[in-house]
């Protein structure tokens, strides 16, 4: 099925069918941001930037939450 496809079955949906398909691309959304962000970690992507906020709050640059 191509994008275009795709976008139009969804324009087609009746309103309680558009709120299940939101709702469940929301959960596939959330899951798969998950997975890289852990992927991100595991792989140090992340280093960098959370050495600069460990800087930022050795130098003050931070306060209490």
């Amino acid at each position: 099925m191509s994008l275009d496809q795709l976008e139009n079955a969804i324009t087609q949906l009746p309103p309680e069918e558009l709120a299940a398909f939101r709702h469940w691309f929301a959960e596939f959304d959330s899951d798969a941001w998950d997975a890289q962000f852990a992927e991100d970690a595991l792989t140090g992507r992340l280093d960098v930037l959370a050495e600069q906020a460990l800087e930022a709050h050795r130098s003050g640059q931070s306060r209490p939450l």
